[in-house]
Formats: C-alpha cells, sequence, structure tokens
C-alpha cells in the first residue's frame, strides 16, 4: 500500500498517510478540522530491497583488482645470444 502526502490549503499542515490505492483522498486537516486537505503529487520512493538478498556492493568492482587479464601481445623475442668461440 502506497504513502500518500497531504497538504492542508488553510493552515499548511503537512501529514503523510499510509492508504490503499482504492480508499478515498483524505479532505479533512487533523491540525485545523477544515476540510481543505489536498493530496500530493509524489515522485515515490526508490526501490528498496529488504532482508539478506542484495546489497549495493554485491556487484561493484573491487578496489585494486585487474578489471580482466590484458591482451596478450606478440611473443617477445629473446635476443640472439652470442657464444664467444673457444
Amino acid at each position: 500500500m502506497p504513502t500518500y502526502e497531504y497538504l492542508c490549503a488553510k493552515c499548511g499542515h503537512e501529514m503523510e498517510a499510509f492508504q490503499s490505492m482504492n480508499d478515498a483522498a483524505l479532505r479533512q486537516c487533523p491540525a485545523c478540522k477544515k476540510s481543505t486537505l489536498k493530496r500530493q503529487v509524489g515522485g515515490g520512493a526508490g526501490l528498496i530491497f529488504k532482508g539478506s538478498g542484495f546489497y549495493i556492493t554485491d556487484y561493484k568492482k573491487k578496489s585494486g583488482t585487474p578489471d580482466a587479464k590484458p591482451a596478450s601481445k606478440s611473443p617477445e623475442t629473446k635476443p640472439a645470444v652470442a657464444t664467444a668461440a673457444k
């Protein structure tokens, strides 16, 4: 069930109400008892995972570890070893 934000046009009282989507909007302000309460348009809350399943660091790159194996370069040639004639 969503949480709705309300604002009284008469006294400026702000409140939140936990209501079903099928419930009618509240009209009476609990502070001044006037019928000037208006439901505010809210942006909603972000997605929240609760429990032991997901953490923000689960898929984060660990610092100090390389991303992947470096691309292999062409095999280095060893310098020719000159053998001294005896």
